[in-house]
């Protein structure tokens, strides 16, 4: 899969250094999967979940929220969000128009 855009990753983790390690294991293996649905991402993810149109992971034993919409067909996963479980809870990712 092509992660788009994996800049915003790098922000957060400028910003909060405790998830660069697992952002970066999440990347290398999502660039290595050929996902064709949710129930493939949750074999490698089991904690993913579909909400609306995103899917969501938790990383860094679930301190931070990573928003995704994932393109099985074109194979590409944009980065909407990423957040920490306190901001997660705010829901006001919601309010992005690909939700």
């Amino acid at each position: 899969m092509h992660i788009i855009s994996t800049s915003k990753l790098k922000k957060f983790w400028e910003k909060h250094p405790s998830s660069k390690t697992s952002l970066q294991l999440w990347c290398k293996v999502a660039e290595t999967t050929d996902w064709q649905n949710i129930v493939e991402v949750k074999e490698v993810f089991s904690s993913a979940d579909q909400v609306g149109n995103f899917i969501i992971f938790n990383i860094g034993g679930n301190k931070y929220r990573l928003i995704t919409f994932i393109d099985y067909k074109y194979k590409k996963i944009f980065i909407r969000n990423i957040l920490t479980h306190a901001e997660y809870d705010e829901e006001a990712w919601k309010k992005d128009t690909w939700y």
